[in-house]
């Protein structure tokens, strides 16, 4: 016979802890729902403190930090992460680089306004925006079977180190790491880690960069080595996905009509679109309004005016569109363990349309 976990309370208890049967934590019975909720706030640091544990050996080396959690999919985390990187003092920094706490965004939140940036602004932008394009695209160029992602974080932190800016993820709201690395089954938020790449893998890479009090973000989906073809089309699609879309950008257009464009098009394709993380403006906080939803028949508020600064960042999925969360509370994957991809640029509204800052010059 169990007994309840609760505190000072001894009854037989039944009723087992959905996230420590995830974790494999034993003995978390309680003897009641009310009981559950009860003792919730001392019960779940157990999550935390297992969550920080280093766990046994996972595929091909490495350690799974998370043991008995039930994944999704194949993928596995590769543990211990590598040191946070530094940071000269000359490069400015965002107000969270040292807190973790984005306090300007947060404060900025508060309003529903989307501010129109001046044509000083949009310059400023072009130019951080443009940086932001080159770092991504030496980031790509590192992506092969048998190398880490925490060494595209790397590179991703040194290329941006070099321009003199701030890679943007480092500490925001305390992610550990200068870009996110989703591979297959993760949607978004990927933390670099260990793991070779493998032939057959496909990889997102989403790289944001912070300089002179503006923040550029943009990320690109890629194959490693030989990929199926419905990896192919999965990757095709998503960025599909994202041309249509940018091409209904003008003055006067809805934001939630991107949606519709979006869903229609993955539908098509037999893909699915992810609803639980949204595009955003970005210009002098990493994230701001609008909030901009990538599937149909959505509520988002705001119209599009000359000088309003986004990005459009749609994430398809080759199964369902939920999502799940590993235990970091960062790493987004598929529910049905199937595979993702995304495509990301950041946009301008002009008098006659719209401006792509993140675009790859030819």
């Amino acid at each position: 016979m169990s007994f309840c976990a609760g505190l000072d309370c001894n009854k037989p208890a039944s009723l087992q802890c959905p996230s420590c049967l995830k974790l494999g934590i034993p003995n978390s019975f309680f003897c009641s729902q009310s009981c559950f909720k009860d003792n919730w706030a001392t019960h779940k640091t157990i999550h935390k403190i297992v969550t920080l544990a280093n766990g046994p050996p996972a595929e091909e080396g490495g350690s799974d930090p998370w043991p008995g959690f039930k994944y999704t999919g194949t993928l596995r985390p590769h543990y211990p992460l590598s040191p946070r990187r530094s940071i000269p003092d000359h490069i400015a920094k965002p107000d969270y680089a040292t807190t973790g706490l984005p306090l300007s965004e947060i404060n900025a939140r508060r309003s529903k306004a989307i501010e129109v940036l001046t044509p000083g602004d949009i310059n400023k932008m072009r130019k951080v925006c443009q940086l932001a394009r080159e770092i991504l695209d030496i980031g790509l160029a590192a992506i092969r079977v048998g190398v880490t992602t925490d060494e595209i974080d790397r590179i991703v932190h040194e290329a941006t180190i070099e321009r003199g800016g701030y890679p943007s993820p480092l500490n925001y709201n305390g992610f550990k790491k200068s870009c996110c690395t989703s591979v297959n089954e993760v949607i978004c938020h990927g933390v670099p880690d260990q793991r070779e790449l493998k032939d057959g893998d496909i990889v997102n890479l989403d790289v944001s960069l912070y300089l002179d009090g503006f923040h550029a973000d943009l990320d690109e989906t890629v194959p490693v080595g030989i990929v199926d073809e419905t990896g192919l089309k999965l990757i095709k699609t998503a960025r599909e996905c994202l041309d249509k879309a940018i091409a209904t950008v003008k003055p006067g257009g809805l934001y939630r009509d991107i949606g519709n464009i979006i869903e229609k098009h993955a539908s098509s394709q037999g893909f699915s679109v992810v609803k639980s993380f949204v595009a955003h403006g970005v210009h002098r906080h990493y994230h701001c309004t609008p909030d901009i939803p990538h599937y149909g028949r959505n509520k988002a508020i705001g119209v599009m005016k000359e000088g309003h600064v986004f990005t459009i960042e749609p994430m398809i999925n080759e199964g369902a569109w939920k999502e799940e969360m590993w235990p970091d509370d960062w790493t987004a994957v598929t529910q049905d363990g199937k595979r993702s991809a995304q495509f990301e640029e950041t946009m301008v509204v002009t008098k006659t349309g719209v401006e792509v800052l993140t675009a790859r010059k030819i």
